[in-house]
């Protein structure tokens, strides 16, 4: 569908949470959501990219109401600290959009010890929903979105080395798993909210190739950047389709479905049959809440 940002419902009276909202798709997310009248918060681990980002925001939307928080996901007690300070300042959220992430670094570790793709990427987003959801549970219908990528197809959840410490690193399969594991998480949410009875809905979405700093690790990606991907902007959209459209409501992952889903415009994601298995699903579920000792949902 030729679906654009400008389409977007009206989210007057939304507050939105979009984590990694000061550059790339994560930006473009949360400018499309404040100039539809939406509180945005933008969750950042950079604040000085944060409020850079934020001044653009307001230079084309002055009436805008977007705010600045801190995040870390690679430190579970920066985790816990955004979200007492939400839970000071707000007595809902109507949308939670888990955007932010890491691609391909060098090999290293979150402030926890967990490998930084699978602890950013995956840990420190569940943990982020759980503290949250007493707050979205408040709202009248509020949705979580967690960004996945095409990359979800190629990934193994390797549940004997899930932080690759027992094989040598390899950043691409490791990237993989923690995007497979992003897409888990959505549809596992999405169960067992329905499960217990909440009017909170889980969905996933994927920004296809977007040029955005994401690929600053890798030279082919940034070549990339220049002759095939697309504008972030473009990145953004399935996303916000996902968060803001009634009908979305009628498919669990959505992104952009041309040339293997790396260009073109939102419509329904295709969704590996990984993804899909329920059983691994629920055993990657409770050995998340042991490493980030957030238990929810159970």
């Amino acid at each position: 569908m030729k679906w654009k940002a400008d389409q977007m419902p009206a989210q007057n009276s939304k507050i939105a949470v979009v984590t990694g909202s000061n550059t790339g798709t994560g930006y473009h997310i949360a400018y499309g959501l404040a100039a539809k009248g939406a509180q945005v918060v933008m969750a950042c681990r950079n604040l000085e990219k944060a409020e850079a980002a934020q001044q653009r925001i307001l230079n084309d939307l002055p009436e805008a109401n977007v705010q600045i928080q801190h995040l870390d996901l690679a430190d579970l007690k920066s985790v816990a600290l955004f979200s007492e300070t939400m839970k000071k300042n707000h007595k809902h959220i109507d949308l939670l959009i888990n955007n932010a992430g890491v691609m391909i670094p060098p090999e290293s570790t979150t402030e926890d010890g967990f490998e930084l793709q699978f602890g950013t990427n995956h840990i420190g987003h569940f943990a982020l929903t759980g503290h949250l959801l007493p707050l979205l549970e408040k709202a009248e219908s509020a949705r979580v979105i967690t960004m996945s990528s095409i990359a979800h197809h190629s990934g193994v959840i390797d549940f004997e080395d899930l932080q690759s410490e027992r094989k040598k690193y390899k950043k691409w399969a490791t990237y993989s798993q923690s995007k497979l594991a992003n897409l888990m998480f959505a549809l596992e949410l999405n169960r067992r909210l329905k499960a217990n009875g909440s009017t909170v809905t889980s969905l996933g979405s994927h920004p296809g190739v977007s040029a955005t700093e994401l690929s600053r690790h890798s030279y082919i990606f940034r070549f990339l950047n220049y002759f095939f991907a697309m504008a972030p902007v473009k990145g953004a959209a399935p996303t916000l389709y996902a968060a803001t459209e009634p009908d979305a409501l009628e498919y669990p992952y959505w992104g952009v479905t041309k040339l293997g889903e790396a260009r073109g415009w939102t419509g329904k994601a295709k969704i590996s049959q990984r993804a899909s298995d329920e059983a691994t699903s629920q055993r990657l579920w409770d050995i998340s809440c042991g490493l980030s000792g957030m238990s929810y949902l159970n």
